[in-house]
């Protein structure tokens, strides 16, 4: 796996866009911390916080196909950049919102818009267009491992810093160190010597998109790819609800956010190593039907620190690992001229299940006092997801020696 990243102008755009995504992820899928600081200052309460990260999730899903387009026409560069700032403007605009319709406009659409133009869409989408064929596969796992080594360093530095600033003074210091990513723009997208030869033609961005609707098994790449947005959305947001209820402190809701970060470099890594040797529609099954069984597991375990830290290592290594052997099967599908709308889209399905898992966690709670129902519906989803998966149409690997 390793050979195909050893140019240096391979390893360079690589590296640029997996610290991008380092920033973009870690402060955004750490935002869960925030929600009981949030309420126990505000008195807003649990379903008027978790719509806004309900509007959050779906208005993240809903910029990458735009970003995505717009990266398509005119470049990445403007798009990356205007996101981490718009991001960070998000942030910190947040502690001046005293509504759940100021926390709707601050979290569920500026700071979601922002993260959105510059995360996996335009990332994916920038690299591949950069990259011999024979690296993407491998440069999609390292930029993913990224993601979710931002998650590991943001989460335990937030809860940190909300145990000693407040939530306020957290969430100020999240806007600044968002900034950190714009210095690695450039490197991701300075322009190429050799420019990508795109095997597909190229009849216009409405004709690839007209085209995707049309394949079945785009179709069914979108509906699994629903339910991992429904689980990680859940999670990431009432995950330090559920340590709560249990009566544990807040550092293991951190540490298991972090221990899911951890894990899941190693699982993007793997994700990388596997989309390059098995067929992507095997990989995604297998992760979705993993994911049945670990939930299965933890409802069986008692609740102690170990067990939230078990689950999240084994949740955490298909976290979002789930994402280079989706990409792959859209690049394979339809080509890279366009990957950036055609991923974006298939994100945006992702994000219409993190609506409904974050806010549907939000309701469950408060109507039966515990998340027992949100638990069954996401094991019945995550088995859904792995059974749609296997009949998509992908041709075999090609083995590069």
């Amino acid at each position: 796996m390793w050979r195909v990243l050893r140019r240096p102008e391979v390893l360079a755009t690589t590296l640029a866009g997996a610290g991008i995504l380092m920033v973009t992820m870690g402060a955004r899928q750490s935002l869960g911390l925030f929600v009981a600081p949030i309420d126990t200052t505000t008195g807003l309460g649990l379903v008027t916080i978790s719509l806004a990260l309900a509007i959050g999730q779906f208005t993240w899903g809903a910029i990458q196909p735009i970003a995505g387009a717009v990266a398509d026409r005119y470049g990445p560069r403007a798009v990356l950049i205007g996101g981490i700032l718009v991001m960070a403007l998000g942030s910190a605009i947040t502690p001046f919102m005293g509504s759940g319709f100021g926390l709707i406009v601050s979290l569920g659409l500026v700071s979601a818009i922002g993260s959105g133009a510059s995360s996996f869409s335009v990332l994916m989408g920038a690299a591949a267009a950069r990259l011999p064929a024979q690296a993407r596969g491998a440069a999609s796992g390292v930029i993913n491992a990224g993601g979710s080594f931002g998650q590991f360093v943001f989460a335990p530095i937030l809860q940190q810093l909300i145990a000693r600033l407040g939530w306020i003074g957290a969430m100020w210091a999240m806007a600044v160190m968002t900034l950190a990513a714009l210095p690695l723009v450039g490197r991701l997208t300075t322009p190429i010597a050799t420019p990508v030869v795109h095997t597909h033609g190229d009849q216009g961005l409405r004709h690839a998109i007209a085209t995707a609707m049309k394949d079945r098994s785009y179709l069914l790449l979108h509906a699994g790819f629903f339910t991992c947005g429904f689980h990680i959305a859940f999670l990431v947001t009432h995950l330090p609800g559920e340590v709560t209820l249990c009566g544990l402190p807040a550092a293991v809701a951190s540490w298991s956010l972090a221990i899911i970060g951890l894990a899941n470099i190693f699982g993007s890594l793997y994700a990388g190593y596997c989309v390059s040797h098995y067929r992507s529609k095997y990989v995604l099954a297998a992760m979705y039907g993993s994911r049945v069984l670990l939930i299965a597991w933890y409802l069986l375990m008692p609740r102690t620190e170990w067990t939230f830290y078990a689950f999240a290592a084994g949740l955490g290594f298909t976290w979002l690992a789930t994402v280079p052997p989706t990409a792959a099967i859209v690049g394979k599908l339809f080509g890279i001229r366009y990957l950036a709308t055609l991923f974006g889209l298939t994100l945006l399905s992702h994000q219409i299940g993190g609506f409904f898992g974050a806010w549907l966690g939000g309701l469950t709670m408060i109507r039966f006092g515990d998340y027992g129902w949100m638990w069954y519906a996401d094991m019945a989803l995550a088995a859904l997801a792995a059974i749609l998966n296997l009949p998509i149409r992908e041709a075999p690997v090609v083995q590069v020696r």
